[in-house]
């Protein structure tokens, strides 16, 4: 697991796999505009120190295809995968209102309209139907739960207070109760 990333780096990409026997890479950006990450400079690990140039790349199923200005062999390549890539919050554009980076909002408290404590975003996935939040530690339920990212779900967060309300299903706490917890 890599190690929570300076404040001024955002996660813009990770490494699935290496692909072909040249040394190439297949990346997942995560980027509003998935092929945006690769002009925004250099990639940093966690920490800031510059790991990977992109030099070329081609969208393919699921992601791209990258060849990085560092000679990389195959068994190189694949020693890569699932290394996060990070830049600097300096080299991304300007967020609109109501824009926001997942990094931003890991860690966030969860709230519900009346206030009541939820737990904390955990994360935020993509796995190809729209954003989901990831939930953790909500009062009532054993495990983590997804919520749709969506205004109807989720309609106010503040990275001041550093908090997320959302605007649950009912029945978010009823699987403590059919596992045997309370609700």
């Amino acid at each position: 697991m890599t190690a929570k990333p300076a404040a001024d780096l955002v996660f813009v990409a990770a490494i699935a796999a290496a692909h072909g026997v040249r040394g190439e890479c297949k990346v997942k950006s995560f980027t509003g505009d998935p092929e945006a990450a690769f002009s925004y400079g250099p990639f940093l690990d966690a920490a800031g120190k510059e790991i990977l140039r992109a030099k070329r790349w081609r969208p393919v199923k699921d992601g791209w295809v990258v060849a990085f200005e560092q000679e990389l062999s195959r068994e190189d390549a694949a020693a890569l995968r699932g290394t996060q890539l990070f830049v600097p919050r300096s080299a991304l554009p300007e967020l609109a209102e109501e824009e926001y980076y997942h990094s931003d909002l890991i860690g966030l408290a969860v709230q519900g309209l009346d206030g009541a404590a939820m737990g904390k975003l955990k994360a935020v996935h993509d796995f190809g139907s729209g954003d989901l939040l990831e939930i953790t530690g909500t009062p009532g339920r054993t495990g983590d739960w997804y919520l749709p990212f969506t205004l109807a779900y989720v309609p106010h967060i503040s990275l001041k207070d550093r908090q997320v309300t959302i605007d649950p299903p009912e029945d978010v706490g009823s699987k403590a109760e059919e596992e045997g917890g309370e609700a």
